[in-house]
């Protein structure tokens, strides 16, 4: 859970997903970012290098507010937004089953009104009726609207000989105590931004635009922190106060199309450049973990506190020394430590692209709070990504009796629309 990073935080020059730059020209409609000008041109990107330092450095230098308002994702692409982009301030993550009689006819209705709605709302836009104006006088603070499909939809559509073979449900692991009725579900939606109301408002969007297509079957919310928040670019800490996400895969390293997406050439053809999400919702007994001294918890994860400098010494960066010893002989990074149970060379070169959210919901009758991790990883192949790595932690990772995994979901997201496509598009007319 704690030792593969986010993607690199993108500047203006960087592409916002399949080569589109932020300063390449909008296609269609006015939308609040043109409104908004050119405030964030040149400042804070997704609370990224170049805004962040100077905002530290210079006070009286802050970078304007419609920076982060100003920032828009593109909605077609080669991918679907919402799995390169950094992590999102806010994000909401919610489960729809179809109705019955919906079937592939109504779906394909669906998924037409959700990107069309999608498209807008990214674009900085408000629906195409009946707004509720929620985010009003924003700009698309990064939103992204991503669409997933879980191995129950096919049935649903007549499509079983269409559904991957990768999507068939992932096996029991010991450590599990799943809610089923906040597990799984037809279909799937991710909703991220750097505006609480801006993605709320896609949250209330989508959910009017599902009618009575479709009902939810559960909703979750979570959160990471406000662009600018830290002085200079970091890894993102989570709820135990461990930096999360370390030894993430970054986009333009030699194999990660090949570990994230699935292949152009692929059976069924549909999926092409798309992923797989893992969705789990787990739990962290911050009670328990906060009894424990500094010292202790980064035995338990093989790393730093302070910096996320592996135990074997240097920084956070620092390739971790599996062999290294202590004056007593014993291993300086323990055996059991997740950050070692997790790396890609102690699991056949399994890794997963990690962009959680973390949540708090409430505190029960007895003072303890409801909170941890909403897990979401992306990977081509969940067999070999996710499962190869969970199973490795249930036979003996030292985070385990810290953490619990309280539901669970996987979901095929199919590649991104073409201009004039909605999303599933090439299964649901194929």
């Amino acid at each position: 859970m704690a030792d593969q990073s986010i993607p690199e935080a993108r500047t203006p020059e960087m592409p916002l997903n399949d080569g589109v730059s932020e300063t390449a020209p909008l296609k269609g409609g006015v939308s609040r970012r043109r409104l908004l000008g050119t405030a964030g041109a040149t400042g804070l990107v997704l609370g990224a290098a170049g805004g962040a330092v100077g905002y530290a450095a210079r006070p009286a230098e802050a970078t304007p507010l419609s920076s982060v308002g100003a920032d828009e994702v593109m909605f077609h692409g080669k991918h679907q937004p919402g799995i390169l982009q950094g992590l999102q301030a806010r994000g909401h993550l919610v489960a729809f089953d179809l109705a019955a009689g919906a079937g592939r006819k109504g779906a394909a209705a669906l998924l037409r009104r959700w990107s069309h709605t999608a498209q807008r709302l990214m674009a900085g836009e408000g629906t195409a009726s009946h707004d509720t104006d929620v985010a009003r006088d924003a700009g698309p603070s990064s939103l992204t609207i991503t669409f997933g499909f879980g191995h129950s939809f096919f049935a649903r559509t007549g499509l079983e000989k269409q559904r991957p073979v990768a999507l068939d449900p992932l096996p029991d692991f010991s450590s599990d105590q799943l809610d089923k009725a906040r597990s799984n579900g037809d279909l799937w939606v991710q909703i991220g931004a750097h505006d609480a109301l801006v993605a709320f408002h896609a949250l209330r969007a989508i959910q009017k635009d599902a009618g009575s297509a479709a009902k939810v079957r559960w909703q979750m919310n979570g959160f990471n922190r406000s662009p600018g928040a830290t002085a200079h670019p970091m890894t993102a800490r989570n709820l135990m106060g461990q930096m999360d996400g370390t030894r993430n895969p970054k986009p333009g390293e030699p194999d990660f199309d090949q570990r994230i997406f699935v292949p152009s050439s692929t059976d069924p053809s549909w999926m092409a450049n798309g992923s797989y999400a893992v969705v789990r919702r787990i739990r962290m007994l911050l009670d328990d973990w906060e009894q424990l001294s500094v010292s202790e918890q980064e035995n338990v994860i093989g790393r730093r506190k302070a910096n996320g400098a592996p135990l074997s010494g240097g920084s956070e960066t620092t390739e971790m020394d599996l062999e290294k010893t202590d004056a007593k002989g014993d291993l300086v990074v323990p055996i059991n430590a997740h950050a070692r149970i997790t790396r890609p060379d102690q699991n056949g070169g399994a890794a997963m692209l990690r962009r959680p959210f973390s949540y708090h919901d409430g505190i029960d009758a007895d003072g303890v709070p409801d909170a941890g991790l909403l897990f979401v990883c992306w990977q081509a192949d969940p067999l070999r990504g996710f499962v190869t790595v969970q199973r490795k932690l249930d036979r003996g990772d030292a985070l385990s009796k810290f953490v619990r995994h309280e539901s669970s979901g996987l979901f095929a997201v199919p590649g991104g629309a073409a201009e004039g496509e909605y999303v599933g598009q090439r299964l649901l007319e194929g």
